[in-house]
């Protein structure tokens, strides 16, 4: 998928918003909104809180995860484990952007909460493109374990990922290339073996 496809993806994720203003129920295709009351918070689509927070409509609640202790936990995990931990939440960056961007202020240290992500984000994208590698060198003989991985994280190695299985899709069919011509000279020398041991002359 294409950055635009994920960030649409993530746009869908629930948030809570406090809205100041009263509206009825909104009926989406992907569900119906509550009311809209003053000072009473409630969920919406992470777009449609972008949307009313451009237009003062509303303040956005943060998010559980945007915790600086939980992110810090998060972070040195990652850099201590070889697997990927699981995040909190799978648009975890398209999340952060939006509303770092959109409304740092209702976030209590959005500076350091968005220092934290990014560096989370290199730290898993790093760890996504050893892997890679790491399977490369050991051309395919070893298993890549992408659980807990993200889209998001996975469309970072898109351009390499293609190449390294076309590589090693070359590699094997040159085995199995060298494999049949070992066996041909085989058979071909026993062959020549057995047919020069019957033209063996008396004397």
């Amino acid at each position: 998928m294409e950055p635009a496809e994920l960030e649409f993806i993530g746009e869908n994720s629930p948030i809570g918003v406090i809205p100041n203003f009263n509206h009825d129920s909104i009926y989406l295709i992907s569900g119906t909104i509550e009311p809209f009351r003053g000072g009473i918070p409630l969920y919406v689509p992470l777009w449609l809180a972008i949307h009313l927070r451009q237009q003062q409509k509303c303040r956005i609640v943060t998010p559980d995860w945007m915790e600086i202790d939980l992110l810090e936990d998060i972070k040195e995990t990652e850099k201590r484990i070889s697997t990927f931990t699981k995040m909190p939440s799978d648009n975890y960056m398209v999340e952060a952007k939006l509303i770092l961007s959109t409304a740092p202020e209702d976030v209590p240290s959005s500076d350091v909460i968005k220092t934290l992500i990014k560096d989370i984000y290199d730290v898993r994208c790093a760890k996504l493109r050893t892997t890679v590698e790491n399977f490369i060198k050991s051309e395919g003989s070893h298993t890549v374990n992408l659980e807990n991985v993200t889209v998001l994280e996975l469309h970072t190695i898109q351009p390499l990922l293609p190449h390294a299985m076309d590589f090693l899709a070359r590699v094997e069919q040159t085995k199995k290339v060298v494999r049949s011509m070992n066996t041909t000279t085989q058979s071909f020398s026993m062959g020549g073996s057995s047919g020069s041991s019957g033209n063996t002359r008396p004397w």
